[in-house]
């Protein structure tokens, strides 16, 4: 009996220990600070790469397109046109973002300061 509970035990900590802890949610400040005036480029599960540079003014440019996004709570949020508003929880961890959807990561991107495609420029 004593050996099952230890068996158990060591599987229990050997797996905490190999499974990587999800960061902490950035809080809406922090989200803030570390998107405006800069662009993320990265993937998203459900549709693929992407790059948008995310004015102060809230707007948000991508290579032929532009949408709304404002930070709303701790939440980023989008309006691409002809779409309803979508909120995303944000990980931040340096040039590193991880957007969450039902308490999952489903997507990821660095963030490049600047604008560096010129994205939104007349």
């Amino acid at each position: 009996m004593l050996r099952l509970t230890v068996t158990s035990l060591a599987f229990g900590l050997l797996t905490l220990i190999a499974t990587p802890a999800l960061a902490d949610m950035a809080t809406g400040d922090q989200i803030k600070a570390a998107i405006t005036g800069n662009t993320v480029q990265g993937s998203m599960d459900s549709s693929g790469a992407y790059t948008e540079f995310y004015a102060e003014d809230g707007t948000a440019f991508g290579k032929d397109y532009k949408a709304a996004w404002s930070v709303e709570g701790d939440t980023m949020c989008w309006v691409y046109d002809g779409s309803p508003k979508d909120c995303w929880g944000v990980e931040v961890a340096g040039d590193q973002v991880k957007w969450v959807k039902d308490g999952k990561a489903q997507g990821t991107g660095t963030i490049v300061k600047g604008n560096p495609n010129n994205f939104g420029a007349q």
